[in-house]
């Protein structure tokens, strides 16, 4: 495998791809920033910053930096740690939150099809892995991600923009404890495009779920309600499109039903969600025709089904979509007459019942998600907007004018908090600033919504809407009228002969008068309100709970004025709050990846003002803080400001700065502000503060481990004395001692820990005598670990270029299960041998008793076996063959143990013996005297709670869970056969009267609306404000660049990967700092941010 294989996206070291941070950018123009994003989006990396706002371009392709090592690594990490990533963008607002205990916002905006849903995604999936919980939160977060393919099945639908397009607005806030633990949540939808149920444009679809129905739908279903294929139904088959590519809708069916489930609707109340879509589908089928000047349905066949399927009676369906109830008020007297409908108007009234039932059961999905996870009351907040994109199509009614004024308040914020709000803050505060200029939309806003004189087009619609009658034919035109006369003479607005022309900040839309009003009346009348009251399903009932007969006061609230309110509650919502941004770009209109629309692009990087805002971010302060919360988190970094700066606040913030030794170019104090220029200072201040954390932190964790070491290593002492109690005598010195564990200091001796595994633990580490067939004492390094007992020793090196050199050797590796048995003597002294197959160690070690107690663990974890152990004064060994003497023979050996007169051994050797004279230990019976004299029952408890782990778990909590439900749910019978009231209608013949769609070809469609739109007086605004440049640097010359200490460096020959941890992977060619070099020949050196050791026969220096 060549070495560019084995490259992790974030390595960055393949090729360089544009700059990170378009603040760096040599020339701040919007080729210069187009020419940015497409060599970054040409080599996958589609992550831009611009301080801390971040570009998002949509690959149209599934990429693979995704995953949960993306996430460990952006957990915690520092924004210019890693590559540009929304995981870093999430990590800072769930972190801010934390720290400033302050709700976050992150709006996510773009024209439609530019990625914003897919963002917002991957923002709930990073706080819900990175947040911790236990099984409640876990329920939490579980509806939190089940959320998105629900809402996606009803909300979302396939336009010739956009193959996933948004067709609601949706704002998710997951709501947070204190701790940090996500254990609530609260959805507020916007403007459902209801219109979508019954019509959509040519190579479109209706909304998923619709589709999902028919492909997934499981035999019962489709017999219960009558599903058939996708052409059958007049609401899906007047596009002409089914499919969606890359779209599975059967295996998304399953996904959808999983989620419902999830958030806690019942089998039944599933079963009810899917009987209503396919109701809505059957109702569409009604087709009427005129009989002497009234509608009449053209085939009662297809009223069965609705009729069914909506727990209704079928005559009183077809009275209600043919005819309407008026109340007539006369001297004081009121009288109900019935009016007769012309087919129009049956039409219109079918539709209005369709749109009605569908917007009412998606309310109540949100509203089923909002309750399983409300919380009684708020601490944080973590809020994501997720919501339709700017959108210019062939034809442009009412949904897009309602889309596109959400996109300008959204784009308003965005310049009063990026543009505008920074440079009056400056000013506010005292600070020297040049003025940058900028197109500010809210002359486009107020054309919109303005109540003051001259009106805004949404008020003069409501004034048309609250004089038109029933159908109000001739009200579109007269609104025309009015708005010409009122506003006509607007630059952001004009006319023409079917409509109007707002100029958006996104370009010009030209919008279509034809159903205007009847749209923003979004009236439903009383007779449809009363029919589904009748439902027998209870579920449906409650979808209608009006009360028709209330007397109604006032204007009726209109669409347009639901949105404006919405809209201005959003903008309230979201102020205050921290506002995080994701400025989403679209590179193409084919949907395909690696295709670059140049022009496109630049006219949204024009459109959402990158360049004003990388002018504002790179001749402003990356960071500001009140003084006060300024002093609050840095006040640890010196005495006099910990725990608290008694004195003036603005002294106090320059103390702090001076005690850093922070440039005084690199910040300024306003009045109750600190601004610090660079974010790299801000990183300074940040890491200072970890390290005098970390050093604290320290000092804790040092006495909290001497504490537990203590006692592990009494423990321990007590357990080894067991082993020899009654066996062997004690000697004074070490029955009281302290169990170290390692003796020599592995940690620092990489030549011993070469012979080891790479992750294997050592245990005990101790300089051993060893003694040979000729009883010659020789010294041996013996490590210990879970699996093998090793002995090293040196030897001189005989030959090659290290000739004369000490090297170690391993002289000999035992595996723990095969050690046979271990003998020792029941005197005081140091001696054991350890037995094995092929021949035995004769061994003396000061440590032997904690070496024993070490290798009797191991060996019964190993084997399952207790280690035998015999205890003899005339012990008796195995030799290895040592060469052709009379010494050289394998035989055995004997040692004989005596009393002696001293506690020091006194050994004498002879021809196959060894005699060892010692004086008398403490007795067998002796056992450690020094106890711990501490309050702290920390290993007191343990043997009982390790008892209570094993202990089952309570298997009943578990049977409550959604999905258990379902499986019962296979038995039971649907809510349609429960009816007893209605007999199930057979499903009538796709010829029976039903309308075809249209055989014909229809008019060849205009494409030109997917061409860039012309950018109108709002881009020639734009145009106007880079004329006048600000002098670069506010005219001060370059300061002298300091220079750096060089340090060593090396080259690398070959491509490493790391094998643990604390080493360095590198590809050839890399340079790494070299921070120690070591005679083992592993180095110690620094890349890319990262510390480790790497083989230094890998690289050569320069």
């Amino acid at each position: 495998m060549g070495s560019k294989d084995r490259y992790h996206w974030q390595t960055q070291n393949v090729k360089v791809s544009g700059v990170d941070d378009m603040v760096l950018l040599s020339k701040i123009n919007d080729d210069a920033i187009v020419d940015n994003l497409k060599k970054r989006y040409m080599d996958d990396y589609i992550f831009t910053y611009i301080g801390p706002v971040l570009i998002s371009v949509n690959p149209f392709k599934q990429l693979p930096y995704f995953t949960d090592k993306e996430i460990e690594l952006y957990q915690g990490a520092a924004q210019y740690e890693n590559p540009p990533h929304v995981y870093a963008l999430a990590d800072n607002m769930y972190r801010n939150m934390l720290i400033d205990a302050e709700n976050q916002c992150v709006i996510i905006s773009g024209e439609s099809g530019a990625g914003k849903t897919v963002a917002a995604k991957y923002i709930m999936t990073y706080v819900s892995k990175v947040s911790g919980g236990g099984p409640k939160v876990q329920h939490v977060k579980d509806i939190i991600l089940q959320s998105n393919p629900l809402l996606e099945a009803f909300g979302n639908a396939k336009t010739v923009r956009n193959n996933n397009s948004s067709r609601f607005g949706k704002y998710f806030e997951i709501q947070f404890s204190r701790g940090g633990e996500p254990d609530g949540g609260k959805i507020s939808n916007f403007l459902l495009e209801k219109s979508r149920v019954v019509s959509q444009n040519q190579g479109e679809r209706s909304f998923h779920i619709f589709y999902q129905l028919l492909e997934g739908a499981s035999p019962e279903h489709r017999e219960n309600l009558g599903i058939a294929g996708p052409d059958y139904y007049y609401y899906l088959n007047q596009s002409g499109t089914y499919r969606v590519e890359d779209m599975n809708d059967k295996q998304e069916f399953s996904e959808t039903m999983n989620a419902m489930a999830v958030v806690g609707l019942s089998a039944e109340e599933q079963s009810t969600v899917l009987q209503i879509v396919a109701g809505i589908l059957h109702l569409g089928n009604l087709s009427f025709q005129e009989s002497g000047n009234y509608a009449v349905v053209e085939s009662e066949d297809f009223l069965a089904f609705p009729a069914y399927l909506l727990g209704v009676d079928q005559e009183r369906l077809k009275e209600k979509l043919t005819s309407r109830t008026m109340d007539s008020k006369w001297g004081g007297k009121s009288e109900s007459i019935a009016v007769t409908m012309n087919t129009e108007q049956a039409s219109f009234t079918r539709n209005a019942l369709a749109k009605a039932l569908y917007s009412r059961l998606f309310d109540f999905l949100v509203d089923a998600i909002n309750k399983a996870i409300e919380k009684e009351h708020e601490e944080f907040n973590i809020g994501v907007l997720d919501i339709y994109g700017f959108e210019i199509f062939q034809q442009n009614g009412f949904e897009q004018f309602c889309i596109n004024f959400v996109n300008e308040k959204l784009q308003q914020i965005f310049i009063e908090l990026t543009l505008k709000a920074e440079q009056e803050e400056y000013v506010q505060e005292g600070i020297r600033w040049t003025p940058i200029e900028y197109f500010n939309n809210k002359v486009v806003c107020d054309l919109i919504e303005s109540k003051a004189n001259p009106l805004g087009i949404m008020c003069i619609l409501d004034d048309v809407c609250a004089t038109m009658h029933a159908k109000g034919e001739g009200a579109d035109q007269t609104l025309l009228q009015k708005l010409q006369s009122q506003i006509g003479t607007h630059e952001h607005f004009n006319s023409w002969n079917k409509g109007f022309i707002v100029h958006h900040y996104a370009g010009k839309v030209s919008y279509d008068v034809n159903g205007f009003c009847e749209r923003n009346r979004d009236v439903l009348f009383n007779d449809l309100i009363e029919l589904m009251q009748s439902s027998e399903f209870p579920f449906i009932q409650d979808l209608f709970p009006e009360n028709p007969n209330a007397e109604k006061k006032g204007r009726p609230t209109t669409a347009s004025n639901k949105i404006k309110k919405q809209a201005n509650d959003l903008v309230g919502t979201l102020m205050k709050c921290t506002p995080h941004y994701i400025r989403c770009v679209k590179p193409n209109e084919t949907k395909r990846p690696r295709d670059w629309e140049e022009s496109r692009v630049k006219h949204q990087v024009e459109y959402l003002g990158l360049r004003e805002n990388i002018r504002v971010r790179r001749a402003g302060y990356a960071y500001r803080r009140l003084f006060r919360k300024f002093l609050h988190r840095y006040a640890i970094l010196t005495r006099e400001t910990w725990p608290e700066w008694r004195g003036d606040e603005k002294q106090g913030v320059l103390h702090l700065l001076r005690s850093v030794h922070m440039d005084s170019d690199q910040f300024q104090l306003g009045k109750s502000k600190v601004f610090i220029k660079a974010p790299e200072s801000l990183f300074l201040l940040e890491e200072m503060r970890e390290r005098k954390y970390n050093g604290y932190a320290r000092v804790i964790q040092k006495a909290w481990r001497k504490h537990t070491a203590v006692r592990k290593y009494i423990l321990m002492r007590e357990e080894a004395s067991d082993i020899l109690l009654h066996k062997k005598e004690r000697r004074r010195n070490s029955i009281n001692r302290n169990f170290m564990g390692d003796y020599i200091g592995t940690e620092h001796r990489p030549e011993l820990r070469q012979f080891v595994g790479r992750r294997e633990r050592i245990d005990f580490a101790d300089v051993v005598v060893k003694y040979d067939r000729r009883f010659r004492p020789v010294k041996r390094d013996l490590l210990l670990t879970p699996k093998f007992l090793y002995m090293i020793g040196r030897e001189k090196v005989k030959q090659g270029p290290e000739k004369g050199l000490i090297k170690e050797v391993l002289k000999r590796q035992i595996e723990v299960e095969k050690i046979q048995s271990v003998s020792l003597s029941t005197l005081q002294d140091d001696f054991f041998i350890i037995h094995e197959q092929q021949y035995d160690s004769l061994l003396e070690s000061s440590f032997k008793t904690e070496l024993l107690s070490l290798l009797y663990k191991r060996y019964e974890e190993r084997s399952q076996r207790k280690l035998p152990l015999k205890f003899n004064n005339l012990l008796e060994f195995k030799v290895k063959k040592g060469g052709w003497g009379p010494w050289g023979s394998a035989g055995s050996r004997q040692i004989q143990f005596q009393l002696g007169s001293t506690d020091q051994a006194f050994l004498k050797p002879s021809s196959k013996v060894l005699s060892v004279s010692i004086g008398a230990g403490l007795p067998k019976s002796s056992r450690p005297t020094r106890k711990d004299k501490r309050k702290s029952g920390h290993f007191g408890d343990r043997q009982s709670n390790s008892r209570d782990s094993g202990a089952p778990r309570n298997s009943a909590a578990r049977q409550g869970q959604p999905g258990h439900s379902r499986a019962q749910a296979a038995g039971r019978l649907s809510t349609l056969l429960r009816q007893a009231s209605v007999v199930q209608p057979t499903l009538p013949r796709q010829g029976a009267s039903l309308r075809p769609r249209d055989p014909r070809p229809g008019p060849q469609v205009n494409m030109d609306f997917m061409s860039v739109p012309d950018q109108g007086v709002a881009g020639l605004q734009r145009r106007r404000s880079t004329e006048s440049k600000p002098v670069p640097g506010g005219g001060r010359s370059k300061p002298v660049p300091k220079t750096r200490p060089r340090t060593p460096q090396c080259q690398a020959l070959y491509a490493y990967d790391a094998q643990d941890t604390d080493e360095l992977s590198f590809n050839a060619d890399d340079v790494i700092e070299i921070v120690t070099e070591d005679s083992s020949g592993w180095w110690f050196g620094r890349l890319r941010g990262k510390e480790g050791m790497f083989p230094g026969n890998y690289v050569k220096k320069i």
